[in-house]
């Protein structure tokens, strides 16, 4: 939604509900999943992630680099609710952090 919050809606398959600060680690993990999210695609309007960069992660994405040791952090007020179906709350509380 670029709005600063990571809202779900009924066309959003990927439940891009995590909000996270992406870290190089995370984004090498995400590539090595065939999401390059580091390439810039002007085309699309994307300039590529960068370290620091706040961005709505898939949940089950999220999921995946926690179980590998490669979770980003989260800012909780802007990841959605539904991300609670996938991620207890002690673990996004474990993981937060405040935008910068």
């Amino acid at each position: 939604m670029r709005d600063g919050y990571c809202s779900c809606c009924a066309g959003d398959h990927g439940l891009h509900t995590v909000c996270a600060s992406v870290t190089a680690e995370f984004l090498e993990f995400s590539r090595s999943r065939g999401n390059d999210l580091s390439t810039p695609h002007p085309e699309y309007g994307f300039p590529g992630l960068k370290p620091g960069d706040c961005w709505c992660l898939c949940v089950t994405r999220w999921v995946e680099a926690y179980q590998s040791g490669s979770a980003p952090k989260v800012h909780l007020e802007a990841t959605h609710l539904s991300a609670l179906e996938y991620i207890d709350l002690e673990t996004l509380k474990e993981f937060a952090t405040e935008p910068s």
